[in-house]
């Protein structure tokens, strides 16, 4: 950890399991700095083991199995820059291990299923980030995933995806209202047909108003824009790569989309897009490329 900062950062990152979360926050560790950064993952705050879920009923997805007032009150330490001692929750095991001291650090990160179902919980955020993928790439995700590298069968993950939706559209699905930003992950407009979802079309609504957050844009701010960025300057091989901004209205709020479809075949040549981009909180022109070449190892790169 690095030296003991006068002011915690608090940031939430939700959303379902297998949706991206983790190469999310290795990309704002790679930001920001090993040091600088501790995530911790809210499962550890599960008041039931697997053992007791199943003997139950309840799913992790179930408010029920979750220790919210623990969670509020060690955050809240943390926030005010108090030690506190975490519990640990084994995903091998599926039992509670026991506590480990988490200090405070610069910027703490809460990921998991429920960062902004609690209003507690919520009101400590500094910055939210709600990560949305649509039930055809979800599903054909985990399909892929589970019978590929678990050898599943279809009808048993199928099963399994359609067993955890109820609770998944009660508990999880309905915190994005809250996000200062959703990143959404989409069935590309470019085809007509793409079972494997190799070609994304990602959608980053962005609430307006909110302090301390200005909102990315391209060419210019506030204007309705599509741009086919293909030519002399951006290889684009087939279906091609589309972008969007405009304002728009979610859930009673207004915000601004900056939408991308389709990919980039050069992340060398990403920089010719980035220099139409604005608000984009870099610390030199050419650092998103950067980043971006840096690790194009990662998912989503």
């Amino acid at each position: 950890m690095g030296n003991k900062p006068d002011r915690v950062v608090l940031i939430g990152v939700a959303g379902d399991s297998g949706c991206g979360k983790s190469t999310f926050l290795r990309r704002i560790t790679d930001i920001f700095g090993k040091d600088f950064v501790t995530v911790i993952c809210l499962d550890d705050y599960h008041c039931l083991d697997r053992k007791q879920r199943k003997e139950t009923g309840i799913t992790a997805l179930d408010p029920r199995a979750n220790n919210f007032d623990l969670m509020y009150e060690q955050i809240n330490a943390l926030k005010n820059g108090v030690s506190i001692d975490k519990p640990i929750y084994n995903h091998e095991t599926g039992e509670l291990d026991p506590p480990e001291r988490i200090n405070p650090n610069h910027i703490i990160v809460i990921e998991g299923l429920h960062p902004l179902y609690d209003e507690r919980v919520r009101s400590l955020l500094d910055f939210s980030v709600y990560l949305d993928i649509s039930d055809e790439v979800k599903i054909s995700w985990k399909i892929q995933r589970d019978m590929a590298e678990r050898g599943h069968r279809y009808e048993d993950v199928l099963a399994a995806i359609n067993a955890r939706r109820p609770d998944f559209e009660a508990y999880i699905d309905p915190q994005k209202q809250y996000a200062d930003v959703v990143v959404q992950i989409l069935s590309t407009n470019l085809l007509t047909e793409d079972k494997e979802h190799k070609i994304l079309r990602v959608r980053l609504v962005q609430k307006e108003g909110i302090e301390g957050l200005e909102p990315a844009y391209l060419f210019d701010q506030g204007s309705t824009i599509s741009w086919t960025p293909c030519g002399r300057k951006l290889t684009c091989s087939y279906p091609g790569l589309k972008m969007y901004y405009g304002p728009d209205n979610y859930y009673g709020n207004e915000v601004s989309i900056l939408e991308v479809d389709g990919q980039f075949d050069n992340l060398d040549e990403m920089i010719y897009v980035e220099g139409h981009l604005s608000n984009l909180s870099t610390k030199y022109y050419g650092e998103m490329t950067h980043l971006l070449r840096e690790h194009q190892e990662y998912p989503g790169s």
